[in-house]
C-alpha cells in the first residue's frame, strides 16, 4: 500500500461529496460537502493542500452491466478540469457503481433521515468510494483505477 492520505471525491450535479483517508490508506473518513459551481474547483484544490494529500479519487458512475452513460462522461470532464488544477498531483478514476444506494443504506441504518441524511449523502458516497479505491488497492497491490490526463479533451468520453 502506498504511503499517504488520499481524498475520495463523488461529483454530483449539485454537490461534491469528499473524503480522506488516514495516512496509512486503511480507513476513509468524511471531509465536507462542496456546493457545485463557481469556485468548487478551488475549494477542492484548498482542501488537498489542506490535507496534504498525494492523490485524489473520483467515482466514475457506470451502469450495472459498466457501460458508461451521460454521467460518466460529466465525471470524465470533472475529473480531467480537476486533474488540470491539481497537476503534478495524480487524479484517478474509480468505478463508483451503487455508491450512493450504499450510503444511503448505512445513513439509514445509522438513523439519519430525511434532510439530515441528505447533507451529509455527498459524503458518505465520498467515503465508499474511496473506502473501495483503498481496499482495491490493498488486495491488488497495484493503483486503483485509471489514471487521468490532464491533457485530455475534457469533453470526449
Amino acid at each position: 500500500m502506498r504511503p499517504g492520505v488520499r481524498l475520495g471525491i463523488d461529483p454530483g450535479q449539485a454537490r461534491i461529496g469528499v473524503a480522506r483517508s488516514d495516512p496509512s490508506g486503511l480507513i476513509a473518513t468524511p471531509v465536507e460537502t462542496v456546493a457545485r459551481g463557481a469556485g468548487d474547483l478551488a475549494r477542492l484544490a484548498r482542501i488537498v493542500e489542506e490535507e496534504g494529500a498525494v492523490e485524489v479519487v473520483v467515482g466514475l458512475p457506470r451502469s450495472l452491466s459498466g457501460r458508461e452513460g451521460p454521467a460518466a462522461a460529466l465525471a470524465r470532464e470533472f475529473a480531467v478540469e480537476l486533474a488540470r488544477g491539481l497537476a503534478p498531483l495524480p487524479v484517478r478514476l474509480c468505478d463508483e457503481r451503487l455508491t450512493t444506494i450504499t450510503a444511503e443504506s448505512q445513513l439509514r441504518e445509522r438513523g439519519r433521515k430525511g434532510t439530515r441524511r441528505r447533507a451529509v449523502v455527498d459524503q458518505a458516497a465520498a467515503v465508499v468510494i474511496l473506502q473501495h479505491a483503498l481496499d482495491t488497492e490493498r488486495t491488488r497491490g497495484t493503483a486503483p483505477g485509471e489514471l487521468v490526463d490532464p491533457t485530455a479533451d475534457a469533453t470526449r468520453g
